[in-house]
């Protein structure tokens, strides 16, 4: 088992905990255990409280054995997509705080075989539940031209979503695409000079929204997520792309994920959750220096 330490430092972890103004005897979820480190610091708070956690990692279900003794907390080893099932199941009754940390942990990418990292040759895998089915190897040798150009331009705003959608295309028909490597030869000759691991990036972020069904499932949670929360319960979510982002601060600023906010018959604005803090919080210099991963870290904090 990996320590909390070693998985990877929990991103804005004070900026969480006082997003979720947590009460010694509130109800809490983190919906993204991962290595622990946010759910560890929400159970040095807590006395009599309770802290249940969600993750479909199997790895990660490995780090919450050490809090296995610990009647306060509950392990759900499940896609938080099923928040308000689960919670049901377990009779939480309604909570004070949820925090969900978007980000793919440091131990997922620095796990070669996992196939998140454009710095390893493995299988194109990128499956945060191992045992679901869709791969990225999938995605890549099925789909179609169009639908490949429609993952790479909306999921990784790769600029030239075509051209490098018709190469694969094309490629594929040679031989199939499996490894990263396979995948970075293809594109090799499209990616900006100087500029191809981020390019490379843009492509792999695509592909794992598409594996993963991310955006799907971020909107699902947060549609769920007021249902599930007490009276003045927090909502802290904290995003690493525009995309998500934006669907965080479009449920919060409007009760849903376009157009624009709905009123009653009297001009109120009709939706479930407020914003606490205006602009989104962001990780200081200092932390940015000490933990990369949090540079592009944007924090929304909403209350029922």
């Amino acid at each position: 088992m990996e320590s909390q330490s070693t998985y990877h430092e929990p991103v804005m972890l004070s900026e969480c905990l006082y997003g979720l103004n947590i009460r010694p005897d509130g109800i809490y979820v983190d919906v993204t255990f991962g290595g622990g480190g946010h759910s560890r610091a929400i159970l040095n708070r807590l006395t009599t409280g309770k802290l249940f956690v969600f993750d479909q990692d199997p790895d990660a279900a490995a780090n919450a054995e050490e809090f296995k003794d610990d009647e306060r907390f509950t392990f759900i080893a499940a896609n938080f997509r099923h928040l308000k099932r689960y919670l049901r199941l377990h009779k939480s009754g309604p909570v004070d705080g949820i925090l969900g940390d978007l980000g793919v942990s440091s131990h997922q990418i620095n796990t070669p075989e996992r196939g998140f990292s454009t710095r390893f040759d493995a299988d194109l895998d990128m499956r945060m539940n191992p045992h679901t089915e869709k791969t990225a190897c999938e995605v890549l040798n099925v789909r179609s031209a169009a639908e490949l150009q429609r993952i790479l331009g909306m999921y990784g705003e790769v600029h030239n979503a075509r051209t490098a959608a018709e190469a694969i295309f094309s490629a594929r028909h040679n031989s199939p695409i499996e490894t990263i490597n396979d995948l970075k030869g293809i594109l090799l000759r499209y990616a900006p000079k100087h500029r191809e691991n981020k390019y490379f990036a843009q492509v792999f972020q695509a592909l794992r929204i598409e594996v993963n069904d991310e955006l799907k499932v971020l909107e699902e949670f947060l549609t769920q997520a007021p249902e599930v929360l007490a009276e003045n319960g927090r909502l802290v979510v904290m995003s690493y792309h525009s995309l998500e982002d934006r669907l965080v601060k479009n449920f919060i600023q409007k009760g849903k994920f376009d157009g624009e906010v709905e009123k009653d018959f009297y001009g109120n604005e009709i939706k479930p959750l407020r914003a606490v803090t205006r602009k989104p919080i962001e990780a200081t210099k200092e932390e940015v220096t000490r933990n990369p991963r949090a540079r592009s870290a944007k924090l929304r904090i909403a209350e029922k």
